[in-house]
């Protein structure tokens, strides 16, 4: 928004008035931004309490950028979602399975991890896990993930996951998308099979939309908190 001062001044000071008023907007403007953005990436899914999508990327950039071939981005879709939404209380039941799958993956992925949700039963997380450690952490993360829901007074809910994983030490690269790319066609791999798989070279060629398989669920936004 623009602001039209009328100024009667000799023109030799004209100049210097006007710059004197614009810098105090200009300094606002560019604060207002700024906290917008850090507004933005702070917010986090009501249901879940997960972060957003600009709370995700940022902080899971940090880490792949800052940790390099330690650091782990791993996709996680949750199976037969569908039907515990039909067959198990409707969609209360679901909620309650998406609350829990967001605690345990924040309890996974520790303090300093990034966990966000991408939309409907799809999640992602960014942590520091090195090449020694990750074959046992993915191996821990399916049993957690597996580990039955109770979404009602003593009604419990089975659950499973398909995980995909990705390394920059694998696939030569911190940048995130790429690593995305290749942790969601990973986790296509994985699909039913209960076993994580870790991304390859050739996973990270498969054609894909912000980061995401073509075609897949949330392949236009992550899930915006409100």
């Amino acid at each position: 928004m623009a602001s039209t001062v009328c100024v009667q001044a000799p023109s030799g000071n004209r100049a210097l008035l006007i710059t004197t008023l614009a810098v105090p907007l200009t300094g606002w403007t560019v604060h207002a931004v700024a906290l917008h953005r850090k507004l933005a990436a702070a917010r986090r899914d009501p249901l879940t309490g997960l972060l957003g999508r600009d709370g995700y990327t940022a902080k899971a950039r940090q880490i792949t950028d800052r940790y390099g071939d330690a650091a782990l981005v791993v996709l996680v879709d949750l199976d037969h979602f569908k039907q515990i939404n039909d067959r198990s209380g409707g969609h209360a039941a679901g909620d309650r399975v998406l609350a829990a799958t967001a605690t345990r993956l924040t309890a996974w992925a520790g303090s300093r991890g990034a966990v966000g949700g991408l939309g409907g039963d799809e999640f992602a997380v960014a942590a520091r896990i090195g090449p020694g450690r990750r074959e046992l952490r993915l191996a821990q993360l399916t049993r957690m993930l597996a580990q039955p829901v109770e979404v009602e007074d003593g009604v419990l809910v089975d659950v499973a996951a398909s995980i995909g994983a990705a390394s920059p030490d694998v696939l030569g690269t911190t940048d995130l998308s790429v690593l995305q790319r290749a942790a969601d066609a990973a986790m296509y791999a994985s699909k039913h099979t209960g076993r994580p798989v870790l991304a390859g070279p050739q996973h990270a060629t498969v054609p894909s939309i912000n980061g995401r398989r073509a075609g897949r669920p949330g392949t236009h936004t992550l899930r915006r908190a409100t």
